[in-house]
């Protein structure tokens, strides 16, 4: 036998069996005996924990580069993600990163990975079966990377505490603000989830005070802060410091079948109602709105949600969200021959009133349809309608005009002269056919009731459901629109009620109204519309276009939309056109009801949102 001991009949399975007298199951307490004799020469054992506790998600890696670029898409930032953390973050969070002297990066995680932690290959039959037996994986074995996407750089303006920005405050003094990214933060800098509300909509332009859209959301949840609400509130920009109220910079909601386009539309469109907006000679009346409704579902606005619950109005009240029926809101029901208008699911007034043909002449294309060529269009504007005016005036008839080109002499008279060739003529007489229905009804003139059509405050809804016929109903809605358009845009209105009201004018399934197609109506309605988008802020004029068809909205009405709402779409044409970022494009298919992408570049940064789940307003028909 050595000094070390006799090995020569040593068995480590008989050893195993062969415990100290006083062992328990796990060999602990004869641990701790044989730690406690003076004769023992082994080391003392010492506990081993990490002094204080893990703060943050993880730290800033830079194994491949640390880097902030000014060109899109060319910086590097990847944070290691601890084990404990990972089934926590989403695509699309929101982090923060801080800079030594308090400055933080605010960024949003555009990529998740798992890498290998250790150079093993566990594409193999023995790692696979070990999972396979085991409960859970081992996240240790892995790294987990998360890349981020720079959106700004957080600073306080006039902060006197660094040293409480780098903790991850606000700083003590000073308002919070944003810059562009143009400094990288230091490698394994810890990185941490932006909870603080101030930060959040720092980081993302959001401004403090607007038109409520809904809450933020990433992933279909709700970003939840610290706060109370615990949720954040994305409102849109409504006052003049920093240009005009973009109400009138003009808004459009894409969204498919049972998306709730039309649930979205009321909640915000009851936000507008109320409000007050400056006009050139100083006054500051309240928005007035006309909506077009094909589906008969906006003159509900007038009564309250019975399904709303006193919680629900507690949370409105807490948030400030306008919420229950808008009294001042009247039903204009176009009179059309052959269609009767009956409505028991809303208890807002009714009013009829008929198109008068006088609207025809400032403009010629209502009665030109999608078929007269330029040169009948030319002979309808020039010749034919000039010379009616003159024989018949101003209170001349749709009935009065159909006479009026039946009469051969005429015909004849204006062949001879060279005005007018004769099959240009009897073209024109035929294609104007089919208007009986629309003018000079039996109900007062829409141009008789300006004032109460258009009223500060008011929401006036025009329903054309009860009108079968398509082309019907397009010369109602196209008639009151440019009746509203030209004076708007007039310098010498006729109507002063309208020049004078800041108005936003909505159209339901615009996209039966502004397609651009090659045809003499559809031109001269396209280039109506992009005026008035255009001129619409200095004439406190908004457009609310709401469709399911964007991609045939034409292209230069659509340049002029500054906020667009996308639901849920599945037509990949359709999603291609509402020209929204591609991170978010992505998710628009999967979308629930309610959940939407808003972006609106002169607002705040692209984001998700989730919309009210119970409408402000009375909804749906029983």
């Amino acid at each position: 036998m050595s000094d070390l001991g006799d090995f020569t009949d040593f068995d480590g399975d008989d050893a195993a069996d062969d415990e100290p007298a006083g062992s328990t199951d796990d060999g602990e307490q004869a641990v701790d005996a044989a730690s406690t004799d003076p004769t023992d020469d082994d080391f003392e054992e010492m506990a081993v924990a990490s002094a204080g506790t893990d703060s943050g998600l993880g730290v800033l890696s830079a194994a491949n580069g640390l880097r902030i670029s000014e060109e899109e898409g060319e910086s590097v930032l990847r944070a290691y993600v601890t084990a404990r953390n990972r089934s926590r973050l989403r695509i699309g969070t929101y982090l923060l990163v801080p800079y030594p002297d308090g400055e933080r990066l605010f960024c949003r995680i555009e990529a998740l990975e798992y890498a290998q932690e250790f150079h093993a290959d566990d594409a193999t039959e023995i790692h696979a079966r070990r999972a396979m037996r085991e409960r859970g994986i081992d996240e240790r074995d892995f790294k987990f990377i998360a890349e981020l996407d720079p959106v700004a750089v957080l600073y306080s303006d006039g902060a006197t505490s660094g040293t409480s920005q780098a903790a991850g405050g606000a700083g003590d003094g000073g308002d919070l603000k944003r810059r562009m990214t143009d400094r990288v933060p230091k490698p394994e800098t810890v990185v941490r989830e932006a909870t603080d509300k101030s930060e959040i909509k720092t980081g993302l332009k959001i401004p403090e005070d607007g038109v409520f859209l809904g809450h933020l959301a990433v992933g279909g949840e709700k970003v939840r802060t610290a706060a109370e609400p615990p949720t954040i509130d994305y409102r849109l920009k409504d006052d003049y410091e920093a240009g005009d109220p973009l109400v009138f910079r003009h808004t459009l909601v894409a969204g498919g079948t049972g998306s709730g386009k039309t649930h979205s539309s009321k909640n915000v469109l009851r936000q507008y109602l109320g409000r007050t907006y400056e006009m050139g000679d100083g006054r500051t009346p309240e928005l007035a709105v006309v909506q077009f409704d094909p589906q008969d579902e906006y003159a509900q606005m007038h009564d309250d949600n019975p399904a709303m619950t006193d919680e629900f109005r507690r949370r409105c009240e807490r948030e400030g969200v306008a919420y229950g029926g808008h009294d001042d809101t009247i039903a204009f029901v176009p009179k059309v021959a052959g269609a009767d208008y009956n409505a028991s699911h809303h208890r807002a007034e009714q009013v009829e009133f008929t198109i008068p043909f006088s609207l025809v002449h400032e403009n010629p294309w209502l009665i030109a349809g999608s078929s007269l060529n330029d040169n009948q269009y030319g002979a309808l504007v020039n010749t034919l309608l000039p010379r009616f005016e003159r024989e018949y005036g101003e209170s001349g008839t749709y009935s009065d005009f159909r006479t009026f080109l039946g009469d051969p002499a005429l015909k004849e008279e204006l062949d001879e002269a060279g005005d007018v060739h004769e099959a240009t003529f009897d073209a024109v007489k035929r294609r104007v056919q089919g208007f009986g229905a629309v003018f000079d009804q039996d109900a007062r003139p829409i141009t008789d009731q300006i004032s109460q059509f258009v009223r500060d405050g008011g929401l006036t809804v025009i329903p054309t459901y009860h009108i079968t016929d398509s082309r019907t109903a397009s010369t109602v809605v196209l008639a009151v629109s440019s009746l509203l358009i030209d004076q708007k845009l007039s310098n010498d209105p006729t109507y002063d009620r309208i020049k004078e009201t800041p108005l936003v004018l909505g159209m339901d399934e615009a996209h039966n109204f502004l397609t651009d197609a090659d045809s003499v109506q559809a031109r001269k309605v396209i280039g109506k519309f992009t005026e008035a988008a255009k001129q619409g802020r200095k004439e406190r004029l908004g457009l609310y276009l709401i469709t399911q068809d964007p991609q045939d909205i034409a292209d230069p009405v659509f340049k002029q939309i500054n906020t667009t709402m996308v639901l849920n779409l599945g037509d990949e044409d359709a999603i291609k056109a509402v020209n929204i970022p591609s991170n978010l494009e992505s998710k628009v298919p999967y979308m629930e009801k309610g959940q939407r992408v808003v972006h609106s570049p002169d607002n705040s940064e692209s984001v998700e949102l989730i919309g009210l789940s119970t409408c402000v307003t009375r909804h749906g028909r029983e």
